[in-house]
């Protein structure tokens, strides 16, 4: 391929979004016209998973190409290993593509529990060579900066605060946060005093934008945007709180949910949640408007997905860390040159194979050390089969999945992974190998619900999946 032909590749990734939340779902009244028209030019893949529900290994098994069990990245606080496999520095290197970045490029901290090293300097560039950038604007997540910043005697560590601080505004974003944080992160629904233009999102897409428009216009470009929405707390501007308020709009409420949790108060945080997601639908409107009008649109595979869902409230669970299908499901969209349009296609799909994906549509050859399979053939038309099952991961369960039938090992519903009965991400091997031996394996049928053991009435399901998964492990 020369450099014009091969296309540039947008790739937007918000955090902790659930894969139902979109307008092309009639179940579910929010707003997302740009995700619903790129869906029409391309594919809407409904049964999508991550291979570890939470932000650091999810995005190190991308980064990598590789499956939670083998990119040593075990949780938020393990700092990827130094020769864990990176997929950006190929784009640059070998298919020299202009490799940018914005937001939390988080795939896991240092032992000191500071940021990973590339959050660093008030610049967003700090250790962006050898994670393969050529361009970046960097910066911390919203709690992660606020925090480094009273820790600092209020010295901004990063650019979103170091912006904030310039307008004034730093000591009152830290000031709301608190207030979150002790009224209830889960339920806290007021809307941020922060004016829509220094809004997280907006800010970060605003960085983007200026990242594309200094982009060398010789050869194909790459750009990552890593969003913070719809990540908790869900603070919403003034603007973005009226949305789903006036006229009030009524969701359907968290699936067998038992705590002591009005009704009210779960349609006020779903209010937020779909603002958010609203809003990041109108961030995505604005590169899809750039593409418009540089004439590049038709030249640029745009994907869209997230790192983790978000359970709220489903099943009594809040945000992520869980096997169930709202933890570990993402959106994911794809369009662009040689990308056919389809109907919604709910066939088994995990965002790893994101990374060989980005490899050959930059002409080169993913290479037998990844996990990740390219999506391109089976997004072309050219293949009507892609994968059989889908894998995903974290502390001691692991989980296995046709579409349809879920088979998990190693969890224990009462114990949730950072929950108040707390299990710890990482679990040490001889850990995770008693785990399994004492745990159940459990079969969920999807179709149903994720709270009824039905391995009895599908044993052949339960044998087959079960099989798979001691394949996937010993590997």
């Amino acid at each position: 391929m020369t450099n014009s032909k091969r296309p540039n590749i947008l790739f937007v990734q918000s955090d902790q979004q659930r894969p139902e939340w979109v307008e092309m779902n009639p179940e579910i009244p929010v707003r997302t016209p740009r995700l619903r028209q790129l869906a029409q030019r391309g594919r809407w893949l409904t049964n999508a998973v991550c291979p570890s529900p939470v932000c650091g290994p999810s995005r190190a098994c991308l980064v990598a190409g590789q499956e939670y069990d083998h990119t040593q990245v075990w949780g938020n606080e393990t700092y990827p290993p130094e020769d864990l496999l990176k997929y950006h520095p190929r784009l640059r290197d070998e298919a020299g593509y202009h490799v940018m970045g914005v937001g939390k490029h988080h795939i896991g901290n240092n032992q000191s529990g500071n940021p990973p090293r590339h959050h660093r300097g008030v610049d967003g560039r700090t250790g962006i060579e050898p994670w393969g950038f050529s361009d970046a604007i960097f910066n911390g997540g919203l709690n992660q900066s606020a925090i480094l910043m009273r820790r600092n005697d209020m010295v901004p560590q990063d650019t979103y605060m170091t912006f904030l601080h310039e307008r004034g505004l730093a000591q009152e974003h830290i000031a709301d946060y608190a207030r979150r944080n002790k009224e209830g992160v889960w339920t806290a629904t007021f809307p941020t005093t922060l004016p829509d233009d220094a809004y997280f999102d907006t800010w970060i897409t605003g960085n983007a934008l200026t990242l594309l428009d200094r982009a060398p216009t010789d050869r194909p470009w790459y750009l990552e945007v890593n969003l913070q929405n719809p990540h908790h707390p869900w603070d919403v501007t003034a603007s973005m709180h009226k949305w789903y308020r006036e006229p009030a709009v009524d969701f359907p409420p968290p699936l067998y949910n038992t705590e002591d949790i009005t009704p009210a108060t779960h349609q006020e945080v779903r209010r937020n949640w779909a603002a958010t997601v609203e809003h990041l639908d109108q961030c995505l409107g604005r590169f899809v408007d750039w593409l418009d009008q540089r004439g590049e649109l038709d030249n640029t595979i745009i994907v869209y997905s997230s790192d983790h869902g978000e359970m709220l409230g489903d099943y009594n669970q809040w945000q992520k860390l869980s096997p169930l299908q709202s933890s570990i499901g993402v959106p994911l969209i794809i369009a662009g040159p040689g990308v056919t349009q389809r109907p919604a296609d709910a066939a088994p799909m995990t965002t790893l194979d994101l990374t060989a994906s980005f490899l050959e549509w930059a002409g080169l050859t993913p290479g037998a050390e990844l996990d990740s399979r390219s999506l391109v053939s089976y997004l072309g038309g050219h293949s009507d089969h892609h994968r059989d099952l889908v894998f995903s991961g974290l502390s001691g369960w692991r989980i296995v999945s046709d579409g349809r039938f879920k088979l998990v090992r190693g969890y224990d519903p009462t114990k949730r992974t950072g929950g108040d009965n707390f299990e710890p991400m990482h679990m040490p091997a001889d850990e995770t190998r008693r785990v399994w031996r004492e745990r159940p394996q459990l079969l969920f049928d999807m179709e149903n619900n994720e709270k009824d053991d039905v391995s009895v009435e599908h044993p052949d399901v339960f044998g087959r999946l079960s099989a798979a998964l001691d394949e996937q492990l010993s590997q």
